[in-house]
């Protein structure tokens, strides 16, 4: 473990989409503790989970577009200010990090290409995330091939909605890197919609909810739930849906 706890030291904008947030307003009452080596942030589009990891991996040191806390990018200065009202409490610091952000990972790819074209020397640091420019594969081979290669172990690492690009066999996959992790003495934050990656043991699951945050099972998650009822009754869900007047038009 190397991050705690996140608490809210600064006031909120008295307006604005951080203010609208309970997750975010939560947090100047109640400090969101972390537990466990992995803390899933669950929650529907809109809820502020993706918002929460950003404001993390700012108040980190983290590039708010992705990256180490050594990428110098910017492409379009759409992040929040969370990060400058958050305070970390550190229990120890990790060798190493990376905040993967699938929204804005196409800049970050391209961040270390123009990297290396600025480099001559003979060692690249495309070496360091398996030798092969991360554009020059599927999304969701160079999503892979960034944890596989990347993330080393004793790190802190987020992950902000890393499904995006992989099909559940690959959600498979990155269980497993998740669990080398872990058991490399990593500390994962993840915000994500995928029932499968909700499942890792002993993670500490957060549901976004009107009320904040809310500690729950992966079982008991909305996602998961919806997800149960389409597999066992997909006609069935399927006809309710389709045959509404709204969705006959």
């Amino acid at each position: 473990m190397y991050i705690d706890e996140i608490k809210l030291t600064r006031p909120l904008p008295k307006s604005g989409y951080l203010h609208d947030l309970p997750v975010i307003r939560a947090l100047r009452s109640v400090p969101l503790r972390l537990t466990r080596p992995v803390t899933i942030l669950v929650g529907e589009n809109g809820s502020g989970k993706s918002t929460l990891l950003e404001g993390i991996a700012a108040a980190y040191g983290f590039n708010p577009e992705g990256g180490t806390r050594n990428f110098r990018f910017s492409t379009c200065d759409s992040h929040s200010k969370l990060g400058d009202l958050l305070q970390i409490g550190r229990t120890d610091y990790p060798k190493d990090g990376f905040f993967l952000r699938a929204e804005s990972f196409y800049n970050a790819a391209s961040y270390i290409d123009e990297l290396d074209r600025q480099t001559f020397i003979d060692s690249k640091l495309i070496d360091s995330y398996g030798g092969v420019s991360l554009h020059a594969q599927s999304h969701g081979e160079s999503f892979l091939a960034l944890v596989q290669h990347r993330f080393s172990g004793r790190g802190l690492y987020l992950l902000d909605e890393p499904e995006a690009a992989l099909s559940p066999m690959r959600q498979l996959v990155l269980l497993g890197e998740i669990d080398r992790l872990v058991r490399a003495e990593s500390q994962l934050i993840l915000a994500t919609h995928s029932p499968m990656l909700m499942a890792y043991p002993g993670a500490q699951v957060l549901e976004c909810t009107e009320r904040g945050l809310e500690e729950t099972s992966y079982d008991r998650t909305m996602h998961f739930q919806l997800m149960r009822r389409f597999l066992n009754q997909p006609e069935k869900m399927l006809a309710e849906l389709l045959d509404s007047p709204d969705c006959a038009k």
